[in-house]
């Protein structure tokens, strides 16, 4: 196969693999249109590689429209999962819509900045005081309800398959479950309810690259949100698990015909 990366490290032990930097995308224009697949671009290529060249790309274009915005996340969630996500209202931010949130909302609550992303931008809302504060803080109201949880689970699904999975323990300071904000990681059994779950979302939305976050509230599984870019300090050999299962996707769909959106042409009358 003749693939293109705009990601070295992540394509880094990938064989026969071309690296180009994003930025010198149009100085290699030729070689892109020869390529059979293109590798981790970054988002502001898509439109350009998918539409303008017609190229196959892994991650899915649906995994990067989805993962780029938690709005659209949690919307695409609320439609495939609506048992399985935790309550959500999404409102401009208005003084009527701050007032209708905060009546219809029971504390504690979560209230989020939709682009964010390693915990950053996510506040547990236990009074007026700490709302008033998050409202100044983003553009759009996202709230959503506590789940009673201390821990979370963080589920990596590349190619079609879960690659591994571990537990997320609660920060010291609370609250916070993410290794970034200073959760600790607890490699043990992850319940298979929770595996069918990502997996049930993975193939639904035709997401092939993410790491999933899933809280378990007894034996019910809850999907919060997935990071289409994942770190892989939670898994031992995570990258090589990673690099096998994405070198098997590639192989598996390299006589897929792909058929790009193509407008049927307007006959004249």
């Amino acid at each position: 196969m003749n693939i293109i990366s705009f990601d070295a490290l992540r394509t880094l032990h990938l064989p026969n693999v071309r690296y180009i930097k994003p930025e010198r995308m149009f100085a290699h224009l030729d070689e892109i249109r020869d390529a059979d697949w293109i590798l981790f671009p970054e988002y502001w290529q898509i439109n350009a590689l998918v539409h303008g060249l017609k190229k196959r790309i892994f991650p899915s274009l649906a995994t990067y429209m989805i993962g780029h915005d938690k709005i659209e996340m949690t919307r695409a969630f609320m439609t495939v999962i609506p048992g399985n996500h935790p309550y959500t209202e999404i409102s401009a931010n208005t003084p009527t819509e701050a007032d209708r949130l905060l009546d219809r909302m029971y504390y504690p609550f979560v209230a989020k900045v939709p682009k964010s992303s390693m915990g950053n931008g996510v506040f547990l809302i236990d009074n007026p005081v700490q709302w008033q504060e998050y409202c100044q803080r983003s553009e759009v109201l996202y709230v959503q309800e506590y789940l009673p949880i201390d821990r979370d689970l963080r589920i990596v699904w590349v190619g079609g398959k879960v690659i591994g999975g571990y537990w997320r323990l609660q920060a010291e300071k609370g609250f916070y479950n993410n290794i970034s904000q200073g959760g600790q990681v607890e490699v043990s059994l992850v319940p298979k309810e929770a595996m069918e779950l990502v997996e049930h979302v993975a193939t639904s939305l035709d997401i092939n690259h993410g790491g999933f976050d899933v809280a378990m509230v007894g034996s019910v599984p809850y999907m919060i949100e997935f990071n289409r870019m994942f770190g892989n300090q939670g898994i031992p050999q995570l990258q090589q698990h990673s690099d096998s299962a994405i070198l098997e996707y590639l192989e598996r769909h390299r006589q897929v015909d792909f058929e790009p959106f193509e407008p049927t042409p307007t006959v004249a009358v």
